[in-house]
């Protein structure tokens, strides 16, 4: 086993071990997954975002035959609760699967989280693969180490 494969063993966790509000999101983001707009990769992800006051807003990629133009799930959610007005967020789940492995926000997407990640408050990240029965826990912070921000 190589290292990567051991540090997420060490991070998965049931699914049924988790919060029923963290179970609610997972089902959120999986749901939203099913809405992808994917005709060209077929590689449907979803994401749910939730607010610090509880709200949640989901988001699925959304591709373009420009390829340049299409938009990642966890973008997606976020701009939906940044239009809202929502700026300070908890908690993302992601649900994507490629080949039976977790999949992790882009680098794109996790300079995005970022931009509203609270580092003395990190926003936990869930990664879940469609139809299984754990979760991958992490945050915005170990998802991008080194961070950049103008602040």
């Amino acid at each position: 086993m190589d290292s990567s494969s051991a540090e997420i063993i060490n991070r998965l966790k049931s699914l049924n071990d988790l919060s029923n509000e963290d179970q609610l999101l997972i089902s959120k983001c999986t749901l939203a997954r099913e809405r992808a707009y994917v005709p060209y990769s077929n590689f449907k992800v979803g994401a749910a975002l939730r607010c610090d006051d509880g709200t949640i807003f989901s988001g699925c990629n959304v591709e373009n035959s420009s390829y340049g133009l299409a938009i990642c799930a966890e973008s997606t959610a976020i701009v939906k609760a940044v239009s809202e007005g929502r700026t300070k967020f908890t908690t993302i789940a992601i649900a994507a699967s490629n080949n039976d492995k977790f999949v992790s926000p882009c680098g794109a997407c996790r300079q995005i989280l970022n931009e509203f990640n609270n580092p003395n408050n990190d926003m936990i990240v869930y990664l879940y693969q469609p139809g299984g029965s754990d979760v991958v826990i992490t945050s915005v912070s170990e998802l991008l180490p080194l961070d950049f921000k103008l602040i």
